[in-house]
């Protein structure tokens, strides 16, 4: 199968087994009336799967699982499990004691899905063409997150039928994933000793430190604000003019948006370097949430298209410090380093979710994401550094050697 044709299907993998991630932050409207469900419910019902994948993404690293089981059955496997876990949710939950616990497996089993996609694509583009290619996996990435929100906009489904339709494009990636997808020929050739602590020993050395700290900064904001601008344009003054619906709206502007931002963050990341593509968005996601207070009591066409450029920014940087760190971690670990790093980066995104709800009670949601700017901010600076040290070291920015 040609080069083109296995991008295509690992992106596909990623669109249909992402679907089901936020599933339950689509529908929350209609949990709130029917599970009664409380604020601090539809915190766990999102932080959930946000532990799910930090802990599968541990379990991952500490048994070498992306660099040891072929990385296509991986895929479809941890594809699969997670449809099944939605599934069951939509047909036996009534309340949060039982979707709680889904959710959280949920969360473990989509911890196969993205991080071995990043090694699948990784392993199907050289350096030269790297940047793009990755972009291409985390535009996948968020157009699979954000499409239950279409789903619920569009459609009249039940909250129950959106999650089934959610799963069932689950098992669709999995079928793809397994008949469809194979390791390209820039992976490492034979499968390495099973060495978990990688995931730690690489913050030893400078290169994969600062693309890690990047990347940390990144996530601070990405999952914060993918979960709660539902929240923030449903209580703007202009929620009811928006185009479509606010479910349309979010998947408009962070899902084809964000897939166009990612799209040009990795032409970015080989045309001008990996760091000046990461601080440009950076600093223009920092922006946003600075500018969001001022920009919530803007008329419709404004508030939309403020969303779309934010929306686009804050995920154009995720492929830049996957590919970053693909080429400066041990080549014979990257699946590990990749796991590794979103495990991490995963654990951080739990305490913005939990606290912007809070803090939106208790000054408003015109102000809620000002907590994110910190974040964006101190990843700028890091990949900053990160810079600087590539221009010093022949061997890219000081990582490894296979």
């Amino acid at each position: 199968m040609n080069v083109g044709t296995q991008r295509g299907a690992i992106a596909a993998v990623q669109v249909f087994g992402l679907a089901v991630w936020f599933s339950m932050s689509a529908v929350v409207p209609s949990l709130r009336a029917d599970w009664g469900l409380t604020a601090g419910g539809a915190v766990w019902l999102t932080a959930s799967v946000q532990f799910g994948f930090v802990a599968g993404a541990v379990a991952s690293t500490a048994l070498n699982l992306a660099d040891r089981v072929p990385a296509h059955r991986l895929l479809a496997a941890s594809a699969a499990a997670a449809a099944v876990c939605t599934a069951v949710l939509a047909l036996c939950a009534d309340g949060p004691a039982v979707a709680v616990p889904l959710r959280f497996l949920t969360g473990v089993f989509l911890a196969g899905v993205y991080p071995t996609g990043m090694k699948l694509m990784a392993s199907w583009a050289g350096s030269a063409g790297r940047g793009r290619t990755m972009g291409v996996l985390i535009g996948a990435l968020t157009l699979g997150s954000t499409l239950p929100h279409l789903i619920a906009g569009l459609g009249s489904l039940p909250w129950r039928g959106v999650l089934l339709t959610a799963a069932a494009a689950g098992l669709a990636g999995a079928v793809i994933a397994l008949l469809l997808v194979r390791l390209g020929p820039h992976a490492a050739p034979t499968a390495p000793a099973r060495n978990p602590r990688y995931a730690l020993t690489m913050f030893t050395e400078r290169g994969p430190r600062l693309a890690n700290l990047g990347y940390f900064g990144h996530m601070w904001e990405l999952y914060a604000l993918w979960t709660w601008i539902p929240a923030f344009l449903l209580a703007a003054p202009a929620a009811d003019e928006l185009p479509g619906s606010v479910a349309v709206t979010v998947f408009l502007t962070m899902g084809i948006g964000g897939a166009a931002g990612c799209l040009l963050g990795g032409w970015g990341a080989d045309r001008f370097g990996r760091p000046p593509a990461a601080m440009a968005a950076l600093l223009t996601s920092g922006l946003c949430c600075l500018l969001s207070p001022f920009l919530f009591q803007a008329p419709p066409p404004l508030l939309f298209a403020f969303c779309a450029l934010w929306g686009a920014a804050v995920i154009a940087d995720s492929g830049v410090f996957s590919t970053a760190l693909s080429e400066v971690a041990d080549h014979r670990y990257i699946g590990t380093a990749l796991t590794g790093q979103t495990a991490i980066g995963f654990a951080l995104t739990v305490v913005t979710i939990q606290l912007i709800p809070l803090l939106a009670d208790a000054i408003g949601w015109n102000l809620a994401f000002l907590l994110l700017a910190p974040g964006p901010l101190a990843g700028a600076l890091a990949m900053r550094a990160f810079g600087r040290t590539a221009a010093r070291s022949p061997r890219g920015a000081g990582g490894s050697t296979a």
